[in-house]
């Protein structure tokens, strides 16, 4: 298992990140529904660049292994975030299964801010370097 562990961790790393980079990128083309989607939630549609460049570069960061514990952290508290203010609905069994997963995604990326993002990443790479 030792000699496959930077292969997992660099595909859990892109697994982890697909969804937040198609998420970001859909939301640039689809500003203004996503705008009146924030606010029809309570979360001000200003904070869009921010949720944005948070999904988007977030996950790319993640996926090249760059400043990854930071990103990691970063989209677990975006997943938590969304989670409450989107999806913590009791009442609705299908907003709560999306409130378990986005959950259960923020733990991942936590167990990955606590672990690195392994020897094929750039950080990796970089701290070569610098040694």
């Amino acid at each position: 298992m030792e000699k496959a562990a930077p292969y997992l961790i660099l595909i859990g790393r892109l697994v982890l990140s697909i969804i937040f980079i198609q998420a970001g990128w859909s939301k640039i083309f689809g500003y203004a529904g996503t705008v009146e989607h924030m606010n029809a939630a309570g979360v001000p549609g200003a904070l869009l660049p921010l949720v944005i460049l948070v999904e988007l570069g977030g996950g790319l960061l993640v996926v090249l292994g760059l400043f990854t514990r930071y990103a990691a952290i970063a989209l677990a508290g975006f997943c938590v975030l969304s989670a409450w203010f989107f999806h913590y609905q009791p009442g609705d069994m299908g907003q709560m299964i999306n409130f378990m997963k986005n959950i259960t995604i923020a733990g991942g990326f936590l167990v990955l801010a606590g672990s690195g993002p392994g020897a094929l990443a750039l950080d990796d790479w970089l701290n070569r370097r610098r040694a």
